[in-house]
């Protein structure tokens, strides 16, 4: 795939993440405050909770903003009832859209989704059409001065990690979900600096973007996150260094 790096997709959200900070925090705190009223306030007893805490903690959202929707969920606050819906659908060139929603009103979300969609030269789909092309794992990336191949292999590969690969000055290191905290952990303990982790749905096989597309694909992911009730946007579409650069 010349030209294309799978890691500069992810340095440009998370400097998209660090520009629209108060927005993820309140993201990260509605998913802690679903976890904690379904699961219990308990992260030990509930994954999914332990799931939320560490990508705030990565999201660096205080530790009493975090705190404080742990109590909010236990405590099962009335007008906090959200459902997790997920919507499908294709972008601009036929590139293969998820959008993750927490939300207390599905007449508000599905239409705002798909208003997105059909703004920026894509569609929603039913539900399946594209997920079979994504999987759930955990990914861990680290800058490539942060730790040495055979540290990282040492560590992660001993706490249950899959892969590691080095691509665009980073380390990527990938889990099943079930092992993703015991790595993280372990790295952590280690003293490694981590740039992303996260449990996140990845495309098995990428689509390259046209110089045409590019645009359309990279806006409307941004309108869906945009969105107060969307979580998480996945996409299959792998863009270059220059197209990002040139959609700043």
């Amino acid at each position: 795939m010349a030209g294309h790096s799978k890691w500069a997709n992810i340095k440009h959200r998370k400097a998209r993440q660090d520009a629209v900070k108060g927005k993820v925090w309140s993201k990260c705190s509605k998913a802690i405050i679903v976890a904690a009223k379904q699961g219990g306030p308990d992260p030990d007893a509930n994954l999914a909770l332990r799931y939320a805490i560490d990508e705030a903690k990565s999201a660096n959202v205080p530790k009493d903003n975090i705190e404080r929707a742990i109590k909010k969920g236990a405590g099962a606050t009335d007008g906090e009832d959200y459902e997790a819906i997920r919507y499908e659908g294709y972008g601009a060139g036929g590139v293969a859209v998820i959008v993750d929603a927490l939300t207390d009103n599905r007449a508000r979300t599905a239409p705002e989704v798909r208003l997105a969609f059909g703004k920026y030269g894509g569609n929603m789909g039913a539900t399946g059409c594209v997920a079979f092309m994504f999987e759930q794992r955990g990914v861990i990336t680290i800058e490539e001065s942060a730790a040495t191949e055979e540290r990282l292999m040492e560590i992660a590969v001993e706490a249950g990690a899959d892969d590691i690969e080095k691509d665009d000055g980073y380390w990527t290191i990938m889990t099943d979900p079930a092992e993703y905290l015991d790595v993280k952990a372990a790295i952590d303990a280690a003293g490694i600096e981590t740039s992303s982790a996260e449990i996140t749905m990845v495309a098995t096989n990428s689509a390259e973007v046209s110089a045409e597309d590019a645009g359309k694909v990279m806006r409307l992911i941004e309108a869906l996150e945009d969105l107060d009730d969307v979580q998480k946007v996945y996409t299959n579409a792998e863009f270059t260094d220059e197209q990002l650069a040139a959609m700043g």
